[in-house]
């Protein structure tokens, strides 16, 4: 659910009519919702005065869109306030609940409206791209026909979660996380308000306790709203009728910091990638600061644990092969113990590799399998084959056991003998390129002493 939104209209094709009467059973946050661009917080890139967003709404020619953007950056609401704004009919599906059967009824009575006022209907269909890509394409064929105006919203890339058809028939517009400064905005309004606000209580609120509500909140506004509700309405009047809002009451309202999170959306991609690129880049604060963000946020420690597996032989790897034992002996440890003493162990893991020696050179496997992948496997040097299997050969075809030609590294000195291993056709050629950072550099430094006996 997006902010502001009211679970009423999350059912099936509800349509909100405009200028509806304030319900004070209503929370605090429902009945803040923005009703106008002037009430409508952030997102200035979209809708300040000359943007492009705000133009198409002053010039009521508005046609489908699609807002995407982090959970809580006001896409419901922007909706809203476009159908507010153009005097629009403002239904609702929510892609997880509806599908095919509640579009029809939208359209239906979208059709009816169009008829009988010629009023238009904006359609806002809810985390769309949980509807896969049959229900999407129902959607395009009453978009080119003009019954009803697509307002879709998503916290996935459209360019992956949408089908290219639909994508075609929409305008993008990105919606970037509310500012700390943007829901103190929010709250001040509601404090004023009189209409839909607690403008009518006598509140006077301290500037820490306000300032503790707008950051905490986490850039989600109806956080901030109902914290603020909840700490009015639990404080009692002192004599002269006044309710004093202090920061140990704001404290108590909001104990919790929201982390702005979304396991299954884009922000989840962000996080884990600059969690890896701060491993990978030996930062062990980085690494520590977006690891704890995940976890804060409700990620699965196993999902995390997994990434360090894989930086261990990825990014890490020969330079400290021991890296990849570190991790499993971490992860066998929080199995055993679980959370909360199991962020010791996600700590361990993640500040060693952090700290570890770097080197990708693991990755020599993807050059082979390029190689084979492309040019197919050539025929194995006869001299490395099965020495039995040689022998056998020989035997019945009264030829030499080539075998005989395979020299014994034991044999020779620092057990090493020059000798190819490669299919003739590709002697010579590296697919393992060597580092040079920790134990994989002394390795190869003596790996070429005793290539080169001579430089010693």
């Amino acid at each position: 659910m997006d902010l502001f939104q009211d679970p009423k209209s999350a059912s099936s094709n509800q349509v909100n009519e405009p200028n509806a009467q304030v319900n004070f059973d209503e929370p605090l946050a429902t009945r803040m919702r923005p009703q106008s661009l002037e009430e409508f917080a952030g997102q200035e890139h979209l809708v300040g005065e000359g943007k492009m967003l705000r133009r198409m709404i002053e010039s009521g020619v508005i046609g489908s869109l699609i807002f995407f953007g982090p959970p809580s950056s006001g896409k419901t609401t922007l909706a809203h306030v476009i159908s507010k704004e153009i005097k629009a009919s403002f239904a609702v599906i929510n892609a997880v609940l509806d599908g095919i059967k509640e579009l029809r009824s939208v359209v239906e009575k979208a059709e009816k409206l169009r008829k009988l006022n010629g009023r238009k209907t904006i359609l806002f269909v809810d985390e769309i791209h949980r509807w896969n890509k049959a229900q999407q394409d129902a959607l395009l064929p009453h978009l080119e026909s003009g019954i009803i105006t697509l307002v879709g919203a998503t916290t996935e890339n459209p360019f992956y979660s949408l089908v290219n058809p639909l994508l075609s028939r929409c305008q993008l517009f990105e919606l970037h996380p509310l500012t700390v400064k943007d829901v103190r905005s929010m709250l001040e309004r509601a404090i004023t308000d009189e209409d839909r606000g607690i403008g009518k209580k006598q509140i006077h609120i301290e500037e820490q306790a306000i300032h503790h509500f707008a950051e905490y909140a986490g850039g989600d506004v109806r956080n901030a709203l109902n914290a603020l509700e909840v700490a009015v309405l639990s404080s009692k009047p002192n004599d002269d009728g006044e309710i004093h809002i202090t920061l140990e009451i704001a404290k108590e309202s909001i104990q919790r910091r929201n982390v702005r999170y979304d396991r299954t959306g884009e922000e989840h991609y962000h996080y884990i990638s600059a969690f890896i690129k701060s491993v990978r880049g030996s930062d062990p604060d980085g690494a520590l600061y977006w690891m704890t963000a995940m976890l804060e946020g409700g990620e699965d420690p196993n999902f995390i644990f997994r990434r360090l597996f894989i930086l261990a032989s990825e990014d890490v790897g020969l330079a400290e092969p021991n890296a990849i034992t570190v991790v499993q002996s971490c992860h066998e440890a929080f199995m055993k113990c679980g959370m909360p003493e199991g962020m010791y162990f996600l700590s361990h893991a993640c500040l060693y590799l952090s700290i570890c020696p770097k080197s990708n050179s693991a990755g020599a496997i993807f050059k082979a399998t390029s190689e084979i992948q492309n040019r197919g496997v050539k025929d194995v040097p006869v001299y490395l084959k099965d020495r039995t299997a040689n022998r056998l050969s020989a035997k019945y075809m009264d030829v030499e056991n080539a075998s005989e030609e395979y020299k014994y590294p034991h044999a020779n000195p620092r057990n090493w003998v020059d000798q190819g291993y490669l299919p003739k056709a590709l002697s010579g050629m590296n697919f393992y390129e060597p580092g040079h950072e920790g134990r994989e550099g002394l390795l190869i430094r003596r790996l070429n002493e005793i290539k080169n006996p001579s430089k010693e």
